[in-house]
């Protein structure tokens, strides 16, 4: 199984966009966007900024989708 570790992440409040590294063993909860400055908070139910803005959802959630496993560290809340 091949895990992406980047993705796109756009802002929703300036629509400026950057691909970036996610972390394999954590979830990223705050992201500055580059763009306008805003800070980034995953939306409900998203464990983490990508899953939330990112194109790619975080290593932890792709792992879980494939094995079909819950994920290791973003547990559904």
């Amino acid at each position: 199984m091949k895990i992406d570790v980047s993705s796109r992440i756009v802002c929703p409040k300036c629509g400026h966009a950057e691909t970036e590294t996610m972390p394999t063993d954590a979830c990223q909860y705050f992201y500055d966007c580059k763009g306008c400055g805003a800070v980034l908070k995953p939306l409900s139910g998203d464990c983490c900024v990508f899953c939330s803005f990112g194109s790619t959802p975080c290593p932890p959630i792709q792992e879980a989708r494939a094995t079909g496993k819950d994920p290791a560290c973003c547990a559904p809340r």
